[in-house]
């Protein structure tokens, strides 16, 4: 074995791997096959150290505990090897991942599949890192896991990133939202109630003295009456602010309903106001869900759920129509919108959708906000 070889075997501490190349040397004399299968482990002991080079790695038995991790687990999570082998990797963990999240974890690699994603984990000082984690389950004989080798790579600076872009995001949002505010009340308080008295001294007049041009002049008014207050709701419902989420969606439904003629079964336990930008979030989100529904699903009818359970509020918005494929879904305006507002309100938006089999959309609003 060459030196450079034999120093980074050294280098990784492969001890293992060093007595089975002696092993081979003293006991196999087949020629071929001795080479071979020491061809094999330089293989294996180089990819090793390009897997340690480059990755976050460790080894764990069917059980959770550590087995092995590499100078790169130690180095970013600051403990010693020592402390790690034999423990869990609760060592680690940030609490910033709920229940649900960690059973499909286990759920994924205890059904024998690779499970992919971002992880956030707290180092020995308190500090917290990213990692992007493929973990691999190894199976035996019976296909059930014995092991389970996690490769991860730090990712820290990324979401760092996202996280400022997602703010900056959320801070736009919400000076639309105040903008549309703003115009709606001077839509509804200002040119409404000018337009209002408008019609008042036309009914005098035409209480003292009917005239047909003024009659005629005071349905264009109260047409006109009628497309602000429109544009007023459009931009932002005044019964929002005033009364909260549900009469909103009620409001907007049956307005829907008389303009697309598309009959929506609404269904609502919610009992109490939540947060501002939760409520607005919640509201636009139907909004636009429900838009795409009169657009694209050519149905005659659709559901709207929204659920307060224990730990989160959901929010569902499905029909029977026409669906779509991903390959044709593209990355609309919409879908980035609404993706957009439940990230802002610290929830998570999910959309499924068949051809020929409906779409389903679901936002996820935990009660605590994960932080």
């Amino acid at each position: 074995m060459s030196s450079a070889r034999k120093n980074r075997l050294s280098g990784l501490a492969d001890q293992p791997v060093r007595l089975l190349l002696n092993e081979i040397d003293n006991h196999i004399t087949d020629n071929e096959f001795r080479s071979r299968l020491k061809g094999s482990l330089h293989q294996l002991s180089d990819l090793k150290f390009a897997l340690d080079e480059s990755s976050i790695v460790a080894l764990t038995d069917r059980k959770g505990k550590i087995q092995y991790v590499n100078d790169k687990f130690c180095e970013i999570s600051q403990y010693d090897r020592e402390d790690l082998i034999g423990k869990d990797h609760r060592i680690i963990n940030s609490g910033y991942h709920g229940k649900s999240f960690m059973k499909n974890l286990w759920d994924t690699i205890s059904s024998g599949k690779v499970w992919n994603g971002e992880i956030r984990n707290r180092a020995r000082d308190g500090s917290y890192y990213w990692v992007n984690t493929t973990i691999v389950p190894f199976l035996d004989n019976d296909g059930e896991p014995y092991q389970y080798l996690a490769v991860r790579s730090e990712v820290t600076k990324l979401k760092s990133v996202e996280a400022e872009l997602q703010k900056m995001m959320s801070q736009v949002m919400n000076i639309q939202e105040e903008e549309r505010r703003r115009i709606s009340r001077e839509l509804h308080d200002g040119i409404g109630q000018s337009l209002f008295s408008l019609v008042i001294q036309m009914d005098r007049l035409l209480a003292d003295q009917p005239q047909p041009g003024v009659e005629a002049l005071r349905k264009q008014v109260t047409g006109i009456m009628e497309d602000v207050r429109g544009m007023a709701w459009e931009l932002r419902p005044s019964v929002l602010d005033d009364l909260g989420v549900v009469p909103a969606i009620r409001t907007y439904i049956e307005n829907y309903t008389r303009h697309y003629g598309i009959e929506v079964d609404l269904e609502c336990n919610l009992r109490k106001r939540l947060e501002m930008n939760r409520e607005i979030s919640i509201y636009r989100i139907i909004q636009e869900a429900l838009t795409n529904v009169a657009k694209y699903a050519d149905v005659s009818e659709a559901r709207v759920t929204v659920e307060d359970a224990e730990d989160m509020t959901m929010v569902i918005i499905e029909d029977q129509g026409a669906g779509f494929s991903e390959a044709t879904a593209g990355n609309g305006v919409g879908l980035f919108s609404m993706e957009e507002r439940a990230r802002g309100a610290g929830g998570t938006l999910r959309v499924s959708s068949e051809p020929g089999e409906g779409t389903t959309v679901t936002l996820l609003l935990p009660k605590t906000a994960q932080g």
